[in-house]
């Protein structure tokens, strides 16, 4: 059986209608920080805490986030549009302009973050033009209550608050229990 051809442009305008959220992960060589946007960020499990994150064959930072093992996850919030944009280019200074301290695990927590997880190397695999990438969550900063930036059919968007219909059809805790 063969597969179908799917049309590159395509499959991206089509998967740009799934909204994501915008991330930063980042770790330390122990020389210097290094980090990039991505979108492609996801929990995996709730035990043991795993979640994962899927950053390109060609990306000059993965090599050093496997090297050191570890790495944080920075959820951005709608300020941080700038934010994005300086860990989404390449060959610059990305640390330059954004102020930060260390997770426990010694990788970058971004100042202005709706909140961070800091993570172990639990395991990667390849997958296409990508690695998928899975941490085991080490530890788990406090969630903001601002507005997470968002990213839908190629720009920055953000939420507005929607009436809660789901209420009465939820049979377990709130507030953020979709795993």
């Amino acid at each position: 059986m063969t597969s179908p051809v799917v049309d590159a442009v395509r499959f991206r305008s089509v998967l740009g209608h799934f909204c994501t959220g915008v991330a930063v992960v980042t770790g330390h060589d122990g020389v210097a920080p290094v980090g990039f946007a991505c979108q492609s960020f996801a929990a995996l499990s709730l035990d043991p805490p795993l979640v994962l994150f899927c950053p390109s064959r060609t990306s000059r930072t993965w090599p050093v986030l496997a090297s050191a093992g570890h790495f944080a996850v920075n959820v951005l919030g709608e300020h941080q549009q700038e934010v994005s944009a300086t860990f989404g280019a390449r060959g610059q200074d990305k640390f330059a302009s954004v102020k930060w301290t260390p997770a426990p695990s010694g990788s970058p927590l971004l100042d202005g973050a709706l909140t961070w997880i800091d993570c172990s190397l639990e395991a990667v695999h390849e997958a296409g033009d990508h690695y998928v990438v899975i941490g085991r969550v080490t530890a788990l900063g406090e969630p903001s209550d601002a507005r997470p930036l968002l990213f839908h059919r190629g720009r920055y968007t953000v939420t507005e608050p929607a009436p809660d219909t789901l209420a009465s059809l939820l049979t377990w805790p709130r507030p953020d229990d979709w795993l």
